[in-house]
């Protein structure tokens, strides 16, 4: 790297070989739009798909690209957390691979990283907003949901699982050593994780596309983030966190 990163971007992969260009194609674009050092880190969660393929075709449109290439399958959180200990830039975010929160709107929590350590996107509360509206029954789940999680894990938080979210480089790392979780709960647990600790959190409106080949089922996922979001209760009762 010719010069220390400002940003670093981190993408947990897994088959992702038909929509991941998406992202990196974005971040193509906002890297010639800006003056300031990326690092974009991609890591492959033992996929079996092209991923890979489709990502090393970027190593010549990105300067600082790194791929880290896990052989073995172990779930969003251990990746993600992966790619942050990996990471080198004062920032790092972590965004999904389909770019459903377009790569620009890091712009909008850049402007509070010298008042929070923690920055989140937010899909719920002013500013925030969904490009395609989800029927009422999936948003009415969905308010439920993160009103039992607000209640079990951590409180004051309209969108724990919108998948952007930016820390300062030594918030992070504090932040995510601590993490127990390895799939898809791991949001909740970070956030629970940065309250313990002391860290300031600052949810930002950002727009959101909806995938509609996502494979997130509401109410099996859900249950499991409520069984989760209690798990997180008792783990910082036992002081796990500390």
């Amino acid at each position: 790297m010719s010069e220390k990163a400002f940003l670093s971007i981190v993408i947990p992969a897994y088959k992702e070989a038909r929509r991941i260009h998406k992202s990196l194609d974005a971040i193509v674009d906002y890297e010639k739009e800006h003056k300031f050092a990326l690092e974009v880190l991609i890591v492959l969660d033992g996929t079996p798909d092209n991923t890979l393929t489709i990502v090393e075709e970027y190593r010549g449109k990105l300067k600082n690209l790194r791929i880290i290439d896990r052989k073995e399958n172990r779930g969003k959180g251990y990746t993600v957390r992966q790619g942050v200990q990996e990471a080198k830039g004062e920032y790092i975010l972590f965004t999904d691979a389909d770019n459903a929160t377009p790569i620009d709107q890091v712009d909008k929590l850049l402007k509070y990283k010298d008042e929070f350590e923690v920055i989140i996107g937010s899909r719920y509360i002013l500013g925030g907003r969904m490009a395609v509206p989800q029927s009422l029954v999936r948003k009415l789940g969905g308010r439920v949901l993160n009103l039992i999680i607000q209640i079990l894990a951590v409180g004051g938080i309209e969108d724990t699982q919108c998948g952007f979210k930016l820390f300062r480089h030594d918030a992070a790392k504090e932040i995510f050593k601590r993490m127990t979780f390895e799939r898809f709960s791991f949001d909740i647990e970070i956030l629970a994780i940065a309250r313990i600790h002391k860290y300031k959190i600052k949810e930002v409106g950002i727009t959101w596309y909806d995938d509609p080949h996502s494979t997130v089922s509401p109410i099996k996922d859900g249950l499991i983030m409520v069984r989760d979001a209690w798990r997180i209760s008792r783990n910082r009762a036992k002081g796990v966190y500390k």
